[in-house]
């Protein structure tokens, strides 16, 4: 029996983003004295869903730098978080419980440091409803997307033993890289965050959703047809 190994992005897939990441960013800027221009904020939102200190390295030029960036970001995000702005998609809990019921682990993966990934867990109340997170820095290598190692960490942290058996979802061009470079047997974009649906199409993923409550009917379906298949 296939045991799917579902990993979802959080913010953009699961969690309304608003733009609250990219006001994030221009805090984390105003916090070094940078200036936010037009081409920062469009390679930004290029690459949302890569880990963030990435981003800032690539940004700045300077690893010292970008770290204590790193820091002011995950800070701005965190009294973001604080202040309720930050939510759930409507339908995402029932749809995690219904991807749990049918088997399915889940693993939440996040471009995040740990710190705003375990507060967002945290307040919004996802625990019981998954099995394990990770950030880059949680993973085998310690790669952020589009390198596969939060995915195939996953595996191995739930005991998985085919890389089919990974299904990666997300918002982002990132997301769905990291799954074919992963060798994931599914990969699904939902066009509710970063990225539109031409940009998602150019990855050619197997599908793209208009919501991540359309999920486990996905899972669902691919899953009894891998049992099909390969028995």
């Amino acid at each position: 029996m296939t045991t799917p190994i579902v990993c979802l992005d959080i913010a953009g897939t699961i969690v309304q983003d608003d733009g609250a990441v990219e006001l994030a960013f221009q805090q984390a800027f105003d916090g070094i004295d940078e200036e936010v221009t037009d081409s920062i904020l469009s390679y930004v939102r290029d690459t949302m869903g890569k880990s963030k200190i990435e981003v800032f390295t690539a940004l700045l030029g300077d690893e010292a730098r970008a770290r204590t960036a790193t820091v002011l970001f995950e800070d701005a995000y965190g009294r973001i978080l604080e202040s309720g702005a930050v939510q759930l998609f409507s339908g995402v809990q029932d749809a995690l419980r219904d991807l749990r019921e049918m088997g399915a682990l889940i693993c939440l993966t996040t471009g995040f440091g740990a710190p705003t990934r375990l507060a967002l867990i945290e307040e919004l109340r996802l625990a019981p409803l998954i099995d394990i997170s990770l950030s880059p820095a949680d993973a085998f290598g310690g790669r952020g997307r589009p390198a596969p190692d939060m995915l195939l960490s996953a595996l191995i942290m739930l005991g998985g033993t085919d890389v089919r058996d990974l299904v990666a979802c997300g918002d982002t061009t990132s997301d769905l890289l990291a799954g074919h470079n992963a060798g994931a047997g599914l990969t699904v974009g939902v066009t509710t965050g970063a990225h539109t649906r031409e940009q998602l199409q150019s990855i050619e993923p197997d599908y793209i959703l208009d919501s991540v409550v359309e999920l486990p009917t996905v899972v669902h379906e691919w899953a009894q047809m891998r049992e099909v298949i390969h028995g």
